[in-house]
């Protein structure tokens, strides 16, 4: 390889840079392939174009697997900064003035989006008839990456069930879940009578748990449980607890078809009870963002008296 040189960046080079993070993100040229929608020896092609015009090696491929090299380690972080500004740029452009456009990115955590209490629907079906030139790019995904994508800069607003509040994020409360203790109609507790079921047997039965560092209130009733198996997303930990092997915290109003249909029961309500909110969180910034700006005041159209009743 020449001596590493590089002089203006051109929108072939921003490619060439948008295919070397797909190959990283996806851990191999085959998975960037199908992710990208183009062939395998496009994605060789791009990337040895771009190894020639850095002057170095950015990764090694064979039968041992696909790895970054030192020089591809840095260079895939510079990448990510480079297309996160340019992002930041585009939005910031697109959203100056009255009417914005360009994308405005958000994710939910799962369930939220058609759970009637979030007001989904309403809050985008008004946003739209304000801002009908803005994209909207919508995913779910788990808290914590929200959490980090939100302060990163990689997303716009989110909607998560509240653990914790971090520096640098606002918070918009939406509602609060009263979560419970529930088990199939295998398990043995399904055909006891609360006051057969102890303390000591709650603690021993095997738990699904969300996987996440808890509050104060959600702490206290997890530290002397049996973690036997961890699932952030409601549909799985359903799944696993409708097996009767386990038991899991549910919110009440996920767990009410279940419980309707017989498949699962809440138990000792009285010994095993916390209270989770629902927010809305975004990054305190001085950017302006005339996209971000509207949706979240249509939030709080739909939300203007929440915050007396955030649990938190």
């Amino acid at each position: 390889m020449k001596k590493p040189s590089l002089g203006q960046i051109s929108d072939y080079e921003i490619k060439q840079l948008k295919v070397f993070k797909a190959v990283v993100d996806c851990g191999g040229f085959s998975a960037a392939a199908a992710e990208l929608n183009i062939s395998r020896p496009t994605v060789s092609n791009h990337i040895a174009s771009l190894e020639s015009r850095l002057g170095m090696t950015l990764c090694k491929r064979g039968r041992s697997g696909f790895t970054l090299t030192e020089e591809g380690g840095v260079v895939y972080e510079q990448t990510n900064l480079l297309l996160n500004q340019l992002d930041q740029f585009r939005s910031t452009i697109n959203n100056l003035g009255d009417s914005p456009n360009g994308v405005l990115r958000i994710a939910l955590s799962d369930t939220f989006s058609t759970d009637k209490r979030s007001k989904f629907p309403e809050i985008v079906k008004t946003f739209c008839k304000v801002a009908p030139n803005v994209i909207l790019k919508t995913e779910v995904d788990h808290m914590r990456d929200m959490e980090r994508q939100i302060l990163n800069d990689e997303l716009d607003v989110a909607f998560i069930p509240y653990h914790r509040k971090l520096d640098g994020l606002n918070y918009i409360h939406l509602f609060s879940d009263e979560n419970y203790l529930y088990c199939a109609a295998g398990h043995p507790f399904y055909g006891m009578d609360d006051q057969h079921i102890s303390q000591e047997m709650l603690n021993r039965a095997r738990l699904i748990h969300a996987g996440l560092q808890p509050h104060e209130e959600v702490y206290q009733n997890l530290s002397e449980m049996n973690l036997a198996g961890s699932s952030y997303h409601y549909e799985s930990r359903i799944a696993l607890t409708l097996s009767g092997e386990f038991v899991c915290f549910l919110p009440e109003e996920v767990a009410r078809p279940y419980v309707q249909s017989g498949q699962l029961k809440a138990i000792a309500k009285d010994k095993k009870h916390f209270t989770l909110g629902a927010a809305v969180i975004y990054k305190r910034s001085h950017k302006p963002n005339r996209a971000k700006k509207l949706f979240l005041g249509t939030i709080q159209q739909f939300f203007d008296d929440t915050g007396h009743q955030a649990p938190y």
